[in-house]
């Protein structure tokens, strides 16, 4: 299959790996932005195959696992209404809030649906006059756009009871908060890609510049991630710190500009909070006023929500690259994908998830 098979050829993979052995000359520390990426290198084994003085850590680059738990408790507020259908994508519903999940508001009598479009929810709220339909909006700029179309047609076609809980994140502030923090130990960034096929990367050469940090736009197939390592590497031997792209076949410099207006239109910047890490500044997107009477939080006033979370939990420390899951006291014990204590262990893409299941893997292998 083209643009698959050949981003997975093991001689391929292993002449960029053994190029990267011929250029390094000393300990890197590289951080891979987003989740999927993390899970693609554990489940290649990339990181074992990478010369040892390359330490990859791993970024807030998982929407499921930033999303503060305030928010979550404010959708377990909402989504427990008699009058509300609450609908998300399936990895939320596991998510834990103070207390307890959107799983547990539903076996509780509560209307949670799982959808695979933020269409799907506007559908919903058509065919169902009498009902309001709230649909979770998490993630990064990459689903921004469908979360900003559904916006869009439930104002065309008047559907006073379709709103959005939003809680949407943008790569770029983080990144910055990550490299001006007095801890950082993040020497070079591998950029997400997905976010880039929609964003671009015009906003990464200042970043770079201005923190001396080399950043490089990489896709998710094995090939891909070793380029975007060689490329970082590359660079960090050489002194230079800028944006690359290893990722042409899917990402330009400028992004999918049709995309960004509609996002434009429909959201404006706002302060947002990170699920262990804290507000950053200008880090995500709120609904703008012409479509605010679509705001769930307004609508349901869910402001005073005070939440709890496990003391046990590192997943701050995690999501900022200092620290790795197998370091948590509870990973694997009180903290397992069936009983998660964050949503690092609860998401398809956390870093506790891809952790767990790889080494479960490899111990089966080798029992």
């Amino acid at each position: 299959m083209k643009f698959i098979t050949e981003f997975r050829d093991a001689e391929l993979v292993r002449g960029v790996l053994e190029e990267i052995q011929r250029t390094v000359t000393r300990p890197w520390v590289l951080m891979e932005i987003c989740g999927g990426q993390t899970h693609a290198i554990l489940r290649h084994g990339l990181d074992q195959l990478l010369p040892p003085e390359i330490e990859l850590v791993h970024g807030p680059g998982c929407p499921v696992c930033v999303t503060p738990v305030e928010l979550i408790d404010k959708a377990l507020a909402i989504a427990s209404r008699a009058e509300v259908i609450f609908t998300s994508y399936g990895d939320m519903l596991r998510v834990p809030g103070s207390g307890r999940d959107l799983f547990s508001v539903r076996a509780s009598g509560g209307d949670v649906r799982v959808v695979y479009s933020p269409l799907d929810a506007v559908r919903m709220a058509k065919e169902n006059p009498e009902r309001h339909v709230v649909f979770f909006g998490i993630g990064f700029e990459t689903t921004a756009p469908a979360n900003a179309m559904s916006v869009v047609q439930a104002k065309k076609l008047a559907l006073n009871n379709y709103s959005m809980l939003v809680s949407h994140v943008c790569v770029p502030p983080a990144v910055r908060a990550i490299f001006g923090s007095p801890d950082n130990r993040v020497q070079a960034l591998l950029a997400a890609g997905h976010v880039c096929t929609v964003m671009g990367y015009w906003e990464y050469p200042p970043i770079a510049e201005a923190y001396g940090v080399p950043i490089v736009v990489t896709g998710f197939e094995p090939l891909d991630i070793v380029r975007g390592i060689l490329m970082a590497v590359r660079q960090l031997e050489e002194g230079r710190a800028e944006a690359e792209n290893a990722y042409p076949r899917a990402v330009t410099f400028e992004g999918n500009k049709p995309a960004q207006e509609l996002i434009d239109k429909v959201f404006e910047p706002c302060d947002r909070k990170w699920r262990g890490i804290g507000v950053i500044p200008e880090s995500g997107w709120c609904l703008r006023e012409d479509f605010r009477g679509h705001d769930a939080e307004v609508r349901f006033d869910v402001e005073a929500i005070q939440p709890e979370e496990s003391p046990l939990c590192i997943a701050g420390q995690i999501l900022q690259g200092l620290k790795k899951p197998t370091e948590c006291s509870a990973f694997g014990t009180q903290c397992t994908p069936e009983h998660p204590l964050g949503a690092t262990m609860v998401s398809a893409e956390g870093a506790c998830a891809a952790y767990y299941r790889y080494s479960q893997q490899a111990t089966e292998m080798h029992d």
